[in-house]
């Protein structure tokens, strides 16, 4: 009989989303009039259609794949370069970044991204995260063996957790300790938090003191208003030294189902062997790529491409005012309610803290028995995630104005 990896049985009773599922699912059976008007406002999904810009190109890519002078097989490993490029000039040369063309890798996206990464990185890596934060950060170290049991609070061993309280504007210090990989997410999932330039370089700072790698997942990086704010860990230029930045194309164009994102591996990051080498990490990464995957279908690259037009670049700044509109709604009308309330400025998520006590899962309840509206606990963020929900503004916005409504009764 073959033997498992024994590291899944550390995990939590599930991943946040399928037990919020569950839940849903099972109010849903006992309460069918409710069900019919149930809002859901949890899993960060998007609900409005494709650019036309993408739809227009992807169609055309498929036509291109229907005639033999047109044809084409097994793409690059690392993404076509027509959308490389386009990454590359848009997103990095054009605000002054110096990206390469080659230092882009193409992927179905930033989630899938966050784990594979660990195959070039060794196990002995001390481990940081953001507490709150995304789980699946954690999710995959614990899968990779980098990690004790978990405790009785969800926190694992092995793992340096870096507090995200109201006190700090949910934005971490660089701790005292030694940490070998930092995750950092902004604009954050799940607070809607912002670093600043300020704040980006003191932890750029630290990774090079330390001779330490942040990984940095700018998902949300399109949703950001305010000019001050970096929209890439590259904004710092010592970054490129001891950084690594995840983006997809999800949220910004719509992408979710699609799948589509990349990663920004630049020439110059450095990883350390067991006998004191310091080596590249591009090869590593490049070798990854052409061993285990063939990178994304050509249609998708084409959509995702389409996006960089001039008329795809407008219609995703309407996808982002539109979810940013609701993000508004659903803001005031929490603080409204008299709830405290972050984030909904420069990321679509809303940060609410719990009324009364209330812990994260009991809110839930409440708010699905009581308003019939689908929130995300946000103790399934991390511990520091206890006594919050997050508020998600994917959604149509007669179901914002709705819930909005619906908050009032709180």
């Amino acid at each position: 009989m073959a033997y498992l990896n024994e590291n899944y049985l550390k995990l939590q009773a599930g991943y946040l989303f399928p037990e919020v599922a569950r839940r849903v699912r099972e109010f849903c059976e006992a309460n069918p009039a409710a069900a019919r008007q149930l809002i859901r406002c949890g899993i960060g999904d998007v609900t409005e259609p494709l650019p036309r810009a993408a739809i227009d190109a992807m169609k055309g890519a498929v036509e291109e794949l229907g005639h033999r002078e047109t044809f084409r097989g097994y793409g690059p490993e690392n993404g076509y370069e027509f959308l490389r490029s386009a990454i590359a000039q848009h997103d990095y040369r054009d605000r002054n970044i110096d990206i390469a063309d080659d230092e882009i890798f193409v992927s179905d996206g930033s989630k899938c991204d966050c784990g594979y990464v660990l195959d070039i990185l060794g196990d002995q890596n001390k481990i940081a995260v953001p507490d709150p934060v995304y789980p699946v950060y954690v999710d995959t170290n614990v899968m990779a063996g980098r990690s004790g049991p978990a405790g009785k609070d969800g926190s694992y061993e092995g793992i340096l957790y870096l507090p995200c309280t109201a006190e700090n504007g949910f934005v971490p210090d660089p701790p005292a300790e030694h940490a070998d990989l930092v995750y950092l997410c902004f604009p954050n999932n799940p607070t809607g938090a912002v670093a600043s330039h300020k704040q980006l370089s003191r932890w750029v700072e630290y990774a090079r003191e330390h001779e330490a790698l942040l990984l940095f997942d700018a998902a949300y990086e399109a949703y950001i208003s305010e000019p001050d704010v970096p929209h890439s860990i590259f904004g710092i230029p010592e970054a490129r030294e001891c950084a690594i930045e995840l983006r997809s194309f999800s949220k910004n164009g719509g992408f979710t189902g699609v799948r589509c994102g990349f990663t920004v591996m630049p020439k110059s990051v450095l990883a350390r062997t067991e006998n004191g080498r310091r080596l590249p990490l591009h090869p590593l990464w490049q070798r990854r790529w052409s061993t285990k995957s063939n990178s994304v279908s050509y249609p998708v690259q084409r959509g995702a491409e389409a996006l960089y037009s001039p008329e795809g670049r407008k219609q995703c700044r309407m996808l982002i005012e539109h979810y940013m509109g609701n993000a508004k709604i659903l803001r005031g009308a929490a603080a409204n309610a008299g709830l405290a309330v972050f984030g909904g400025v420069n990321a679509p998520y809303i940060w609410v803290k719990t009324p009364n006590s209330l812990t994260s899962w009991q809110m839930f309840d409440r708010m699905l028995r009581e308003l019939n509206v689908v929130i995300t606990p946000g103790a399934g963020f991390g511990a520091q995630g206890e006594g919050y929900i997050r508020i998600s503004a994917f959604n149509s916005r007669e179901n914002a104005e709705e819930v909005a409504r619906r908050l009032q009764k709180l």
